[in-house]
């Protein structure tokens, strides 16, 4: 869920108890070439999909899987909190290339931070009551890495077994700098709409994250449509109200659209109210999404 300063609500509600309350709307947008007016259907464009790295490409039927190291009993489980350290970055932080495939914990499956590596956390199917599925961002030597939930720009690897893959038709892009979020399936920009992002200090955070799950508004700031709650946090938790700690970053809406293009919330994505409606009717939970500063303007069609 989002956070918002005028907003008491913390982890004590259902599994968004512990989301983001944001003053203004944050909404991770997907935005490709040449601005779109906001709310409009979008033009034949496209996310040209980058040539997979060399991690990517599939193993030889000779190469061996690294066995998984048996995992302390006494492992953190990976919830709505902020999640443990020592996962690797993510290298691809910033590509905006859609990811097709999503992993579902079928039973409580161990997270690593290398394949073959060391045991860092347990993901449950679900986190806090939502059903937990997160973009699969690589595959190398038998092993799958997935964005890492309630962090920002982290992967865990995953060993064979004890998950779902799934199929992911949407993506969203936010831009930064021209406060847009654009809406892809298979690829191909839907919408855009214009958004409100983080002020100074609490700048919705970059890199690619996914959403993590639905939750009802806390408030009637928020416009009484529901909330998409991102498995990205805040990057610097303590400049956040007190009230807004541990929370997460949120797409949401809000009881009025005076602030839409600006720098206003603590992080969030601030959406229209259709669009908000839009989204939450199309786009599923598991779904990728990325912040930038500004995509590249796409080269003239003939």
């Amino acid at each position: 869920m989002p956070f918002d300063r005028k907003s008491p609500y913390r982890r004590r509600a259902p599994w968004v108890a512990a989301a983001i309350a944001v003053p203004t709307l944050l909404v991770t947008a997907l935005l490709v070439g040449q601005a779109l007016t906001p709310g409009t259907t979008a033009p034949d464009r496209r996310i040209a999909a980058a040539d997979p790295p060399p991690s990517s490409v599939e193993q030889s039927p000779e190469e061996s899987v690294p066995p998984a190291a048996p995992a302390p009993a006494g492992l953190p489980v990976v919830d709505y909190d902020p999640a443990p350290g020592g996962f690797p970055a993510d290298p691809a932080a910033m590509d905006t290339t859609p990811l097709t495939e999503g992993a579902h914990p079928t039973r409580r499956i161990t997270a690593y931070d290398a394949p073959g590596g060391r045991p860092r956390a347990f993901l449950e199917p679900t986190i806090n009551g939502v059903e937990l599925t997160m973009p699969i961002a690589d595959r190398r030597a038998g092993w799958t890495a997935v964005l890492l939930p309630s962090a920002n720009r982290r992967l865990a690897w995953l060993p064979p077994g004890g998950f779902d893959t799934v199929a992911l038709r949407d993506h969203i892009v936010v831009e930064r700098k021209v406060h847009r979020l654009t809406w892809y399936r298979a690829g191909t920009a839907v919408r855009s709409w214009e958004v409100s992002l983080g002020q100074s200090g609490q700048e919705t955070p970059l890199g690619r994250t996914f959403v993590l799950g639905r939750t009802p508004p806390p408030e009637e700031v928020y416009g009484g449509v529901d909330i998409y709650a991102l498995g990205s946090v805040p990057d610097d938790p303590e400049s956040v109200p007190a009230g807004l700690r541990g929370a997460h970053i949120g797409v949401h809406t809000w009881h009025n659209d005076d602030e839409l293009g600006e720098n206003t919330t603590n992080g969030c994505i601030r959406l229209t109210r259709s669009g908000q409606r839009e989204l939450l009717a199309e786009v599923r939970p598991g779904s990728s999404v990325v912040v930038v500063d500004k995509l590249p303007t796409p080269p003239p069609t003939a």
